[in-house]
């Protein structure tokens, strides 16, 4: 089969190697900086089977707009290249935000060892041991899964836009919206659109009714305070942690606890998660208190909570607020005017722009 991967910088080499080493001809296009694989005219001059790009690539491209052959997402070929190996269990988590503490809340939660892809890293678990640094691209999917085969152990991974629908859960920690695609596709539709090929579906608290055969996590999960009560199938009890006061942890670690409920795991040992580091984890350098919540989440009502948990936690409003829009470390959309927004609400003393 001849096949044409658009999109190297977010995986397309990956899924390529991987294409070409089932024995198909594949080309890559590198769309946004045309450095590497071969020019757009050319790959426009040849005949293909299949064209596989990322969700997030503008329809218009003229790869994509004059495309005459299927086109298959990156999420659409990861599940093609797993085929029958996935490991076992495997979750896969997406969403705007809350994404990154629910893969780690589960993965503590996890028996035996297994292998956690999140934007923190790749991690060898319960050793700790980091795998590798690598994006949540879906492609990121495939390393990850052949290290969870290896140890014949469980694999989470967390991914944006969406999910390949290889595992045997997927999990939306967000309704969530913003413009993907050079603004022509509904990122929470795309994301929406993925697990219509799950096996089970969990879908967090605020996720909108109506997702086909979906556990809602508001069904399974009661938070009131610090305390958290659940109830699905059997699994029942209570888990009480501080975090729980934080919307940023008590809506993530909730979908945790329905996701564990799904797999068959009491979920009472999260009365004993930890802060993550860039989601509300405190310290103090050179006597100054520091709230770190700079994620790859990070959006202006998480910066309005951070700023409210820092002057709760110290006792003052003298707060120094360091925001901005860094693009390689904000993968989910954290626009101009919601910067303004959040420094509006938050009123520092002073702020320092990223």
């Amino acid at each position: 089969m001849k096949i044409l991967v658009l999109d190297t910088i977010h995986g397309g080499e990956a899924i390529a190697r991987h294409f070409r080493a089932a024995g198909n001809e594949v080309d890559e296009v590198d769309v946004y900086r045309g450095t590497a694989g071969i020019p757009v005219s050319v790959a426009a001059s040849r005949r293909y089977d299949l064209i596989v790009a990322p969700v997030h690539c503008d329809p218009g491209h003229p790869l994509l707009m004059n495309a005459a052959v299927p086109v298959m997402t990156h999420h659409e070929a990861v599940r093609t290249i797993l085929g029958d190996g996935a490991p076992h269990p495997m979750v896969e988590i997406t969403g705007k935000q809350g994404k990154t503490t629910t893969a780690c809340a589960l993965a503590a939660l996890m028996p035996g060892s297994g292998v956690a892809l999140t934007s923190r890293g790749t991690w060898l678990l319960p050793e700790r041991r980091l795998l590798a640094r690598q994006s949540i691209t879906p492609a990121s999917v495939l390393d990850a899964a052949a290290w969870a085969r290896k140890t014949g152990g469980w694999l989470i991974a967390e991914e944006s836009l969406g999910v390949s629908g290889a595992g045997d859960l997927a999990v939306l920690t967000s309704g969530g919206d913003y413009g993907i695609a050079a603004g022509r596709k509904s990122a929470v539709a795309e994301k929406i659109r993925s697990l219509a090929r799950c096996r089970q579906v969990v879908a967090a608290h605020g996720v909108p009714r109506g997702i086909e055969g979906a556990v809602y996590a508001e069904d399974v999960v009661a938070c009131t305070g610090t305390t958290c009560t659940y109830r699905f199938e059997g699994i029942r009890g209570a888990y009480a942690n501080p975090l729980c006061a934080l919307p940023g942890y008590r809506i993530p670690l909730a979908a945790a606890a329905a996701a564990a409920c799904v797999l068959g795991i009491d979920p009472a040992p999260l009365a004993g998660f930890a802060a993550l580091p860039g989601r509300m984890a405190e310290r103090r350098a050179a006597g100054t208190y520091i709230l770190d919540n700079a994620n790859s989440g990070t959006n202006a009502d998480g910066a309005i909570e951070a700023a409210r948990y820092a002057r709760m936690r110290t006792g003052t409003g003298d707060v120094t607020l360091v925001i901005g829009t860094e693009a390689q470390t904000i993968c989910e959309g954290f626009p101009a005017d919601e910067v303004s927004r959040a420094i509006r609400e938050i009123r520092p003393a002073q702020v320092v722009l990223v």
